[in-house]
């Protein structure tokens, strides 16, 4: 099939068309577009050379498949065109998330979300996707009631801007040079911040409020109780997440380990004796999201504890939006205008 990348030149649209080449798509022809910035430079798709095209203005893309990463203004403005074209857009930003009928979909929970699609399908926030790679297969099995999550965010999840800061920033640091940040509201070498996004009244910010709202969509569970905490720290990218969850009845550890032995796209890495845990440097590039640190909650009776580690770029974007994309495939392309 036909596909379009806009926003291919930044970290998730690089990672997008490195997963189409491996994972075999059916791509038959690519059409990159980007920023006009952009427009004109040359990127590689599989050995091949493709020129980057600045958005039209009339909507066709020619493709039957979109992958939007390219903000979201960007997708707010343009995607229903993109589908009134023929496309089915798989939106890699915040724009249609909570749109009541726009499908959040991580195929591992929730893939038969997609078959009420009318266009768009919409790939939910990075920390969101990571926890319910441990959750939903947890709620699948002792009904999950509530969740207190601290999230230890790397600076991928501020695109290829933010991972250059990391490096100039430490840099700066280590020669003992003046750097001012540019892409973070403080400096993010030898640091940790809030996630520097709006607070709200409520005193919870924009990316702790996506993962209460976009987790209880997703689960279909409209009275989760979910309190995050989230947090940028100086690692280049995979997130990491401590996860305390309480449940319909008591569960154990072994219980809980057990289930998500088993959950798909879940790798365990539980190694009390050796006191080896889940890692950002163990989970860039990987596919799965590694868990471990499965305990009982020491605070609530019944509960579980549990750490993990998932690649932000990959599993926490681009993989999960090749994904539905395979998943609708296999579904026959269900939905649509």
């Amino acid at each position: 099939m036909n596909i379009a990348i806009v926003g291919s030149t930044g970290a998730v649209g690089q990672e997008l068309r490195q997963l189409l080449h491996e994972r075999s798509f059916p791509v038959t022809g690519v059409r990159f577009f980007s920023s006009p910035r952009s427009a004109g430079k040359q990127v590689d798709f599989g050995g091949t050379s493709v020129t980057v095209e600045a958005l039209p203005e009339d909507g066709n893309l020619g493709a039957e498949l979109v992958f939007s990463s390219a903000g979201g203004s960007v997708a707010k403005a343009h995607a229903r065109a993109w589908a009134e074209h023929g496309a089915l857009v798989v939106d890699n930003t915040s724009a249609w998330r909570m749109d009541p009928n726009t499908p959040l979909v991580v195929p591992e929970v929730n893939a038969d979300a997609i078959d009420t699609h009318a266009g768009i399908i919409a790939n939910p926030n990075c920390s969101t996707i990571l926890a319910l790679m441990a959750l939903a297969p947890l709620h699948r099995a002792f009904g999950l009631t509530r969740a207190t999550v601290a999230t230890y965010q790397a600076v991928s999840g501020a695109g290829a801007k933010g991972l250059d800061e990391l490096t100039r920033m430490t840099r700066a640091a280590l020669d003992g040079t003046p750097a001012e940040p540019e892409v973070f509201e403080h400096s993010v070498a030898f640091n940790l911040f809030s996630h520097d996004s709006d607070v709200g009244e409520d005193g919870y910010n924009v990316e702790e409020r996506k993962l209460l709202l976009e987790s209880r969509k997703i689960l279909g569970v409209p009275d989760l109780a979910v309190s995050a905490t989230c947090v940028r720290v100086p690692t280049y990218r995979a997130h990491a997440e401590a996860i305390h969850a309480a449940f319909e009845r008591p569960v154990s550890d072994d219980e809980a380990r057990a289930v998500l032995a088993s959950a798909p796209g879940v790798t365990l890495v539980d190694d009390r004796a050796g006191n080896r845990f889940p890692m950002p440097l163990d989970a860039s590039g990987q596919d799965n999201v590694l868990v471990g640190r499965i305990r009982e909650d020491a605070s609530l009776p019944g509960g579980i504890a549990l750490f993990l580690a998932g690649d932000q770029i990959r599993k926490g974007a681009a993989l999960n939006a090749v994904q539905i994309a395979e998943a609708w495939l296999e579904r026959g392309r269900p939905g649509g205008r």
